[in-house]
This record gives C-alpha cells, structure tokens and sequence, in this order.
C-alpha cells in the first residue's frame, strides 16, 4: 500500500472545507474547519494539533483524509491559531490548566459525534496527543480508534529528571514568571529560530508552509509557552504516571514517534504504548524529525498508510 497523492495548495483554503466559529461551554470563541467529506462517508475523524499550531499547518492531511472519504474536523485549541488568547502578551503560549482543554475537548465530541456519520476516530499530534490520551483516561471522549504522531507523553528534559524540572517550573512560577515565556524564540530552550525548521521536519517546502500562513494571517502565529504552561504540562504529563490510568484505556491506538525527537520524549511514548491493552506502534530514527506528518514524503507517506490501515481495521465502516 502507498498514500495516494492529494495535489492541494498547501498556503490556501481548500474550496470544499468550511471555516468557523464554535462556542465552548463557557462561550470561549473555538474556530474549526470541517470537511463535509463523499455523499456515503467512510466515517468521521477529527483532528487535534500540537502546542502553538493551527489548523493550517495540516491542511494537506486534513484533505488525504477527506478525500478518502472522512469527514474531516479540525479545531484550534483555546489560547491558540485563532481561539483567542489568554494573556495580554498574545505571542505567548498559556492556559490556565489542562483541564480546561480536556472539558472543552469533552464539550466539543458531544455535539460533533452527534451530528457526524460513524464510525468517529481521532488524530492527534503532540500536545493534541496528550490531550487525546488524558480525555480516554478520563472519559471525556469515546473514539472508536485513536492515531498519535509525535505525542507528547514525556517532553525532553536535558537529560534532568522530570519532577526536577516540575520544581523548577514551580519556582519560577512562585516568583512571579508564570506569565513570562519559559524562552525567547522557536520550540525549545536556547534554540534558535534558524534552527527551528531541523526540529520539526527535514520538509524545507512545508516548514515553510507555516511560515507562510504567518504572513497570510498574522494572528495564527503563536511564540514559546509561559512558565504556568510549562508547569501544568508537567503536571499533566505525572498524572498520566499513576499506576492503573493507561491501564484501563481499551481504545485501539496507534503510536507514531521518532528518536530523533527534539521536543517530546519517545522512550516515554514507547514505555507507555507497553502500559496501553491495545497498543501498536511505528517508530522512526534520524530519518524523522517532530512533526511526522509534516515530514518528507519517504516518511509521511508511511504514517499515512499506516494510519490508513490501522482505521481500516480498527474503525471499519459502517
């Protein structure tokens, strides 16, 4: 099997996929874009992005999958692309707790599964992926299969333990950072933003992608995270550690990470794929850079493809 070719202008809005505005809960602006997919839709999947994405950046894999017959829903997390942000400093990534997102991710598959044809999967890429793996723990969402690229189950900690760097973040919070940036520029701490491209994807063309939608629409752009982000992360990520949680998920996942991750920790993700009860993995070295399915074709087409099958047996259609 090989993924199929989808010929789409990566730095424009496809014609078929609708853009708008969902409220949360509490009436927080979310925005979302939908595909409404084929006449008889393969089912519905609905895609979770990473820490300071948009939806933009995955327009290319958004349409693979609607043209293979998904109805294809995205949304911006809170505080992010264009949910409104949460700090005065809008260039700086924050939310107040991860639950947060996990309510609204709850609030949200509610009313989407219940206007969408089944069977309903998830993709997730990073922190979407931890999000998605929190809400399954939690109950928040119930997807037939669930896909992760890259998730964000551990993150690299320069080689401190993590309840180390947890305390660290918890001091600078105490002494009034929280708000601050953990960093300068780009996706870790003393990199650079001429060296961000290398820690996301060895894909010159579609790194550039995002920096082209930065200037199509300013607003999506979003910096590094504050220090209480840092924290709650950290928090989050412990929680995940509690013995019985992932345990107890009987959701089929399929985990997608490379040892060559600069920004998430893949011993992490490969130790907890063991705890999960159904389970597979596919696990890429130096050829693979954060953002699998943003990577070159050599590595993206086998994501999709094993994603493809993954669904295909998993979430068959009904």
């Amino acid at each position: 099997m090989h993924a199929q070719k989808i010929e789409i202008n990566r730095r424009a809005i496809p014609s078929d996929a609708t853009e708008s505005m969902w409220q949360a809960a509490d009436g927080w602006p979310i925005r979302r874009i939908d595909w409404q997919g084929a006449t008889q839709p393969r089912g519905s999947m609905l895609f979770l992005p990473g820490r300071g994405d948009h939806y933009e950046k995955y327009l290319e894999t958004l349409a693979f999958y609607a043209a293979l017959g998904w109805r294809v829903t995205s949304i911006d997390w809170r505080g992010q692309g264009l949910s409104g942000r949460l700090l005065e400093d809008p260039q700086v990534g924050h939310i107040d707790d991860f639950s947060t997102w996990i309510s609204d991710l709850r609030y949200f598959w509610k009313s989407w599964k219940a206007t969408t044809p089944g069977p309903h999967v998830v993709l997730a890429h990073s922190m979407g992926g931890h999000l998605a793996m929190r809400a399954l723990v939690e109950g928040a969402f119930d997807p037939d299969a669930v896909a992760l690229s890259a998730p964000m189950l551990g993150i690299q900690t320069g080689g401190l333990p993590l309840w180390l760097n947890h305390a660290f973040a918890k001091l600078m919070c105490k002494i009034g950072r929280e708000d601050l940036p953990a960093w300068k520029v780009s996706e870790k701490p003393l990199s650079s933003m001429n060296v961000r491209g290398n820690i996301l994807t060895g894909d010159k063309d579609r790194y550039e992608d995002e920096l082209a939608w930065w200037a199509l629409r300013p607003e999506v752009k979003l910096g590094p995270p504050s220090w209480h982000w840092i924290e709650r992360a950290i928090a989050s990520i412990r929680l995940l550690d509690e013995p019985g949680k992932l345990e107890a998920v009987k959701t089929p996942i399929l985990l997608m990470a490379t040892t060559a991750d600069q920004l998430v920790s893949t011993p992490r993700v490969i130790k907890d794929s063991k705890r999960l009860p159904h389970s597979e993995t596919l696990i890429f070295g130096k050829e693979a850079a954060h953002e699998l399915l943003r990577e070159v074709d050599a590595v993206r087409d086998q994501c999709l493809d094993r994603i493809t099958l993954f669904m295909d047996q998993y979430a068959p259609q009904k």
